[in-house]
């Protein structure tokens, strides 16, 4: 909307001009996005429901009574801050709905707790399979591999579960990461920055992607300005879930989070992106799902010594604090997701 007014109005008053900016559309949607996660959070969370607390959980006793799916909040939030910021028939405008949706199961869940993993998994799936749709209209897609010199098309038959795939594991990887202050919404917003950073500067600048030989994706700084008005909301969540929390951003928060972590994925053009970008997610996450997919439907155990999430084992087996789950968790996802990413880039 504001694009709309720079393009139509800065003869009028010269500084509009600055609207039709993705840097600064990008700037100030960030601290508008902060600024009113971090007002209206506190103001609202007595309408929000309370933790329950998790079974089998470590410390889930300390979570019991706290306002949760702050989510529901912070991400309605984001949906005005995209309509507002993010140039008007941009294609990321149409995922928006799944963002909802995704936010909207998350809700439920947090506030009546009766859907079973199977339904929850496949209300992830629709979600996924809806916001794919939303991206690719059924075109064909283009991605790039590391080691392989030239981009592949994908025809839309092998391009739509590829996505799905990819969005569907990680809201999971993401909802399961979620259980430590400060912890979920950290890395999440670091992964999204960096994903942001990458759709902006590399991967949506035709300069930068011809010298690296990656397809270019012209919609590149629309998704940016998503991601950063998104790491403005988490910011501004985090001011209050810092350990130890106030508010708890519950399923209503930790599913679109993972939702718009996909989406962001899918438009590098890069599926390893979500190895890449969301490393210790995936970890924390993610490999508690293959455990327990592997044990039950296969009857195959594997790590059977370590507790799913990872942040549950070095809690209750390592002797971690929150705090330090928090800190080293940090230190490794930012550590090796920069390592992997300039190598990807760089072996082509």
């Amino acid at each position: 909307m504001l694009s709309w007014i720079g393009l139509h109005f800065s003869h009028v008053w010269g500084p509009l001009r600055l609207l039709n900016s993705f840097f600064f559309l990008s700037a100030v949607g960030y601290g508008v996005s902060a600024g009113a996660t971090w007002l209206l959070l506190p103001r609202l969370w007595h309408l929000l429901p309370k933790d329950r607390g998790r079974a089998f959980a470590v410390n889930a006793d300390q979570s019991v009574g706290k306002p949760v799916s702050a989510g529901l909040i912070f991400v309605s939030i984001f949906c005005f801050a995209a309509v507002l910021f993010i140039p008007l028939g941009a294609p990321c405008v149409r995922t928006l709905p799944f963002v909802i949706a995704a936010m909207l199961v998350g809700y439920f869940d947090d506030r009546r707790g009766g859907f079973t993993e199977y339904q929850l998994a496949a209300m992830d799936l629709v979600v996924a399979i809806g916001a794919s749709l939303a991206m690719s209209w059924l075109t064909p897609m283009v991605i790039w591999l590391p080691g392989w010199k030239e981009p592949l098309m994908l025809a839309p038959w092998l391009g739509l579960p590829l996505s799905t795939a990819v969005i569907w594991l990680s809201v999971n990887a993401v909802n399961c990461s979620d259980g430590v202050d400060g912890v979920s919404g950290s890395l999440t917003a670091s992964a999204i920055l960096i994903l942001g950073a990458l759709l902006y500067a590399v991967i949506g600048n035709e300069t930068v992607a011809g010298h690296l030989s990656i397809p270019v994706n012209p919609e590149g700084a629309d998704w940016a300005i998503m991601a950063f008005l998104m790491v403005g909301c988490v910011s501004g969540y985090l001011w209050y879930n810092a350990p130890p929390s106030a508010v708890l951003m519950g399923d209503a928060g930790s599913r679109p989070l993972g939702l718009l972590i996909g989406m962001l994925v899918m438009a590098t053009g890069n599926p390893l992106f979500l190895l890449l970008a969301g490393s210790v997610i995936v970890l924390n996450g993610a490999t508690g799902l293959a455990k327990v997919a592997l044990a039950r439907f296969l009857r195959v155990r594997v790590l059977s010594n370590i507790r799913f999430p990872l942040h549950d084992h070095c809690r209750k087996e390592l002797g971690w604090t929150n705090s330090q789950v928090l800190v080293r968790f940090m230190l490794l996802h930012l550590g090796v997701t920069a390592l992997l990413i300039i190598l990807v880039l760089k072996v082509r």
